[in-house]
């Protein structure tokens, strides 16, 4: 699978030790909603992707004893729906650990996408787009502070 980055201890993107997974592309919908350039991403968008067998990722979170749960962000995880997909069956395959899915999407844009997610447990997904100079929000499932007040997450399975 293409990623755009690891980071295999992260403590700030959820509420337990996750490996955070940077996903490699995006249609910079929050920017066309807002209509400036405001992606907190872009850097990520420039810099050059990496080609990783996903067996030997989720090797690497399975024997890692610190890390509790995936995060999949950003750039936009949704956007590599096939290759989000294919984490989910292998980690699925080891581990019940909670996996989270940072999507800018609404949730009525992607409820095909939910209702596959949602055939496997402890599926988590932050939904909503980036709004600059907008208020900040705790979201208590995820135990941590969104940048957007219209930012949310849901346990969809």
């Amino acid at each position: 699978m293409l990623i755009r980055g690891l980071i295999e201890e992260d403590f700030v993107n959820y509420k337990k030790a996750s490996m955070f997974i940077v996903f490699p592309t995006c249609t910079f919908k929050c920017e066309k909603d807002c209509g400036i350039k405001c992606c907190q991403n872009s850097a990520v968008a420039k810099s050059a992707a990496i080609e990783i067998d996903t067996k030997i990722l989720v090797d690497r979170y399975i024997n890692n004893p610190i890390t509790h749960a995936i995060v999949c962000g950003g750039l936009e995880p949704i956007d590599s729906f096939d290759d989000l997909l294919e984490l989910v069956k292998l980690v699925r395959e080891k581990t019940d650990d909670d996996i989270v899915i940072y999507t800018g999407y609404n949730k009525n844009e992607i409820l095909k996408e939910i209702r596959i997610l949602r055939e496997f447990p402890n599926i988590i997904i932050k939904f909503g787009r980036f709004k600059p100079n907008d208020m900040h929000r705790f979201d208590e499932i995820l135990g941590v502070e969104l940048a957007s007040a219209n930012q949310y997450a849901e346990k969809v399975s």
